[in-house]
């Protein structure tokens, strides 16, 4: 019997194995199409982080629209020094800011949220809808009345008004964060402490607080960014000698010959804080949001 013979009465391959094969081409070309797409998004946001990084460390003659792509001829550092000579005095002003009032809010938004979701009392629930009203009302609309209500109560302006304010305008979200993470927790956990006669600060303090770090990481990384990159309290609430480091920024970009470099360093140097706490505690900010998601 020839090759060929053997061949044609060789039996066809199961519909099965065919089935399956197809399945796996489709399955490594979407694959291949979600890599494409992934470098395709990657590259357009990584676009804007050249064009900072690139323009500024070029000198006063390259730092220009016009050659925003080129990489520069010469690698010139003097924008660098120029822009943190100007930005660290706000820098520490910022970080004297924003640190305290992201731990201050978390842990008031963690004592409203085990109140409102463990030890229900007469209209809880409209408490917690009026506190949650504070996450809608804009800020340009509460401007005029907040600095009248500041000058009023004596808070001096620059950090000590600006920490009051993001203290009390980050509440809201912090309390409906724990308040949500809060009600997943089990009650038998809460009943036991109470058939042992804990009371409702025992409670949260031996019970509760120990259980709430995915909590405290999505608070304090939502507050520490919302505060660092706050602009619009800043302008109404310090100025250039008292005020965080958009405030700075904003001096640094100003006046009537643009220096590019050292505008574009300042850019960078005033992001990399926010970079660097997404990077150590990135990943369990993603956990700490799904954690209060699905009922224990």
């Amino acid at each position: 019997m020839s090759t060929q013979q053997v061949e044609e009465a060789a039996p066809p391959p199961p519909r099965a194995a065919v089935g399956a094969g197809r399945r796996t081409r489709r399955a490594g070309a979407a694959r291949a199409l979600r890599y494409v797409l992934l470098v395709l998004f990657l590259i357009a946001v990584l676009i804007p982080a050249y064009v900072l990084l690139v323009t500024s460390f070029k000198g006063t003659g390259e730092a220009s629209p016009a050659r925003a792509w080129l990489l520069p001829q010469t690698w010139d550092p003097a924008g660098w020094v120029q822009a943190w000579n100007t930005l660290a005095p706000s820098l520490g002003r910022t970080f004297a800011l924003v640190i305290p009032s992201s731990i201050v809010s978390a842990v008031l938004g963690s004592m409203n949220g085990f109140v409102l979701a463990r030890w229900r009392f007469p209209y809880a629930d409209l408490v917690f809808t009026l506190i949650l009203f504070g996450m809608f009302i804009p800020y340009q609309a509460v401007m005029i009345p907040l600095v009248q209500l500041m000058q009023g109560l004596g808070v001096p302006s620059g950090i000590p008004s600006l920490f009051v304010l993001h203290v009390v305008y980050g509440l809201p979200i912090c309390t409906l964060i724990f308040r949500n993470y809060y009600a997943s927790i089990p009650d038998d956990v809460v009943e036991a402490a109470r058939v042992d006669g804990a009371g409702m600060l025992r409670t949260y303090y031996w019970i509760i607080l120990p259980v709430s770090a995915p909590g405290f990481v999505v608070t304090i990384i939502w507050q520490f960014t919302s505060a660092w990159n706050d602009y619009l309290f800043a302008i109404f609430f310090s100025n250039a000698q008292n005020g965080p480091v958009t405030i700075g920024l904003n001096f640094l970009a100003s006046g009537q010959l643009q220096d590019y470099a050292s505008s574009m360093a300042g850019a960078l140097i005033a992001s990399f804080p926010t970079l660097i706490v997404y990077i150590i505690m990135g990943r369990y900010f993603i956990g700490g949001l799904m954690s209060g998601s699905v009922k224990a």
